[in-house]
């Protein structure tokens, strides 16, 4: 019963801004570990960004540090994934996770320390 449904992907200009949402059912959000993660066709997931269970710790892959920034809203269940400046290799298929068995003041970037997925929500930016 527990349930992540993600939102908010599409198609944007290079150097446009996406906000992606993902809200969680049969699951309270204040006790897991949340991360966002990509993957491009042939090609393995990738880490993107992640936020710890006490929500006071984020990590961001290289690549997107200072554009995009992860976040949670307790009050309405759900997790964010703010992205600026976006280019075109930042197209891809983005999942939400979320985690019961990361430490209270860690961030994984390991997508099998994951235990709930989200169905995925396609980004394209063009040039």
């Amino acid at each position: 019963q527990v349930e992540l449904v993600e939102s908010g992907g599409g198609l944007v200009q290079a150097g446009g801004s996406l906000r992606l949402s993902c809200a969680a059912s049969g699951v309270t959000f204040s006790a897991y570990a949340m991360a966002w993660f990509r993957q491009v066709t042939g090609k393995e997931r990738e880490f993107v960004a992640g936020l710890s269970r006490s929500g006071d710790i984020t990590d961001y892959t290289d690549s997107v540090k200072g554009r995009f920034t992860i976040r949670r809203d307790l009050g309405k269940n759900s997790m964010y994934l703010q992205m600026n400046s976006l280019k075109p290799e930042d197209t891809a298929v983005y999942y939400c996770a979320a985690s019961l068995t990361v430490y209270l003041h860690q961030v994984s970037r390991r997508h099998d320390a994951y235990d709930y997925w989200g169905q995925g929500t396609q980004v394209t930016v063009s040039s």
